[in-house]
């Protein structure tokens, strides 16, 4: 009897994965993880590293920023006729001394550095303060007319400055209190933003059960504020220092009219500067830059810290 063998398929040319011109194919597996290689080669501690174009617009926004103040000591450095020139000069010069010393005979710039101090000062310490507290109550306590009182106090962020004017000065009047410092300090230790920006940032970064921890331990209301909401607020309110010292730093509207030309701040006493029928604007120059030192110095000695307090709150949570 014969055998017959049914012969099988004939074995074809193994096929191709697509991939490279050898043949050999890529995994979405090993795709992943060249991916993931190649993200792990642009981070450096964490941080993705900045390229050229990041570095190019860095720069740039950093030139546009610094040159008013660059173009301000360069024009406190030259006189009037070397700035009316065809072409204004655009390097620093050898008589800001001169204007410097102009400028104090001028106008009461001294006095006015002290008293802008003593106000800056009182007004940042203050609100930081009392914002602070009134942020915490509004944010953790509970009692009647919480939101309609907290509605009212972002209400009056709407009202225009110079609408209570009038009514200020006259209340500031009948206390005796124009032409003291203590006429521009007062209507200013509190203020609805620094309410609300204190308010929004205690909700969120102190818990209620921490609160309920110092509670339990049998802390008052007061001492659960110091111990823990403050430790917790110090990033916001670094930044509420720093915004409000800038602000009454600046401030010239409310100063002008609350203060006489003996007892000024540095910004009204700016004003003295500008006599005359012809005023010198290299001396204005170099007043402005007198007047204007102080305040990068405190940004340049708290500016890390305020930075690296924002960063950490960010992170918190």
């Amino acid at each position: 009897m014969t055998t017959v063998t049914t012969p099988g398929p004939t074995p074809g040319p193994t096929p191709r994965r697509t991939g490279d011109a050898t043949g050999s194919a890529t995994s979405p597996v090993r795709g992943g993880r060249s991916s993931g290689r190649r993200t792990a080669e642009k981070r450096r501690g964490g941080t993705l590293q900045a390229g050229p174009l990041t570095y190019l617009a860095v720069i740039a926004l950093t030139l546009v920023s610094a040159f008013p103040l660059y173009y301000t000591v360069v024009m406190a450095s030259h006189t009037n006729a070397e700035m009316a020139a065809a072409t204004p000069p655009l390097l620093p010069n050898a008589s800001l001394l001169d204007n410097l010393k102009k400028a104090f005979e001028l106008a009461p710039l001294n006095h006015g550095l002290i008293n802008s101090v003593i106000v800056s000062s009182a007004m940042t310490l203050g609100t930081v303060a009392f914002c602070t507290l009134a942020g915490f109550g509004f944010a953790k306590l509970r009692f009647r007319g919480r939101n309609l009182l907290l509605g009212l106090c972002v209400a009056t962020m709407m009202v225009p400055m110079q609408m209570g004017i009038i009514p200020l000065y006259m209340m500031m009047a009948r206390l005796g209190l124009t032409g003291h410092l203590q006429a521009v300090i007062l209507p200013t230790l509190v203020t609805a933003f620094g309410v609300f920006f204190m308010r929004q940032y205690i909700s969120g970064a102190v818990p209620d059960e921490l609160l309920d921890a110092g509670y339990v331990d049998g802390a008052s209301t007061f001492q659960t504020f110091v111990h823990v909401v403050v430790p917790a607020a110090r990033p916001a309110m670094a930044v509420l220092a720093m915004l409000t010292f800038l602000t009454a730093w600046n401030d010239f509207f409310w100063p002008i009219i609350a203060l006489s030309s003996q007892n000024p701040t540095v910004q009204v006493a700016f004003q003295s500067l500008a006599t005359g029928y012809a005023p010198q604007q290299s001396v204005i120059m170099a007043g402005t830059l007198y007047g204007t030192v102080p305040v990068l110095v405190v940004f340049g000695l708290l500016g890390k810290h305020i930075v690296g307090g924002i960063m950490q709150g960010a992170v918190k949570g």
